[in-house]
């Protein structure tokens, strides 16, 4: 008579020692020697595979509703930034202008050649970053403007 073996299972393992598939079965040999337990395969059983359609669903309205709120504030950012380097560029301008006046001795409401008589005092000439154009009047009567000016929001002027 043949001796009866007893596995120990371990209580991970209790509900396939139950159903007779524990470690050491014909299908668990692994070439290295460690076992590994395996449930049967029955006909139309599979494992669950990929997103189902309303899980796609639910994370696409996610994405759109932070798309919602991210893209208005990228453009509010972008228009605030361009207001304020072209405000920026125009105090350049305005201290190039005075300079020149100075440097010239030309008094208040004396006309100049915009931009070509301020260009020796800028390191370059500022460009709008919205693509307006800049222009000046008389000394000390006005500083220069943005073409731009009140017609965008942010305005483009001095405050």
């Amino acid at each position: 008579m043949r001796k009866r073996q007893t596995i120990k299972v371990r209580p991970e393992n209790a509900e396939l020692a139950l159903t007779g598939f524990v470690a050491g079965g014909p299908k668990c040999r692994r070439p290295w020697g460690r076992q590994v337990m395996q449930k049967p395969q029955t006909m139309g059983s599979r494992a669950p595979r990929g997103f189902t359609l309303v899980e796609i669903m639910i994370v696409v309205a996610i994405i759109g509703l932070l798309a919602a709120i991210a893209i208005p504030n990228f453009i509010r950012a972008r228009a605030s930034s361009q207001a304020n380097a072209c405000i920026y560029n125009i105090r350049q301008l305005d201290g190039a202008v005075n300079q020149m006046a100075l440097v010239r001795g030309l008094a208040t409401g004396a006309v100049f050649n915009f931009p070509n008589d301020i260009l020796p005092y800028l390191r370059e000439m500022p460009v709008c970053p919205a693509n307006g154009t800049y222009s000046d009047g008389a000394i000390g009567t006005t500083s220069p403007t943005c073409s731009l000016g009140t017609t965008v929001s942010p305005a483009h002027v001095l405050p």
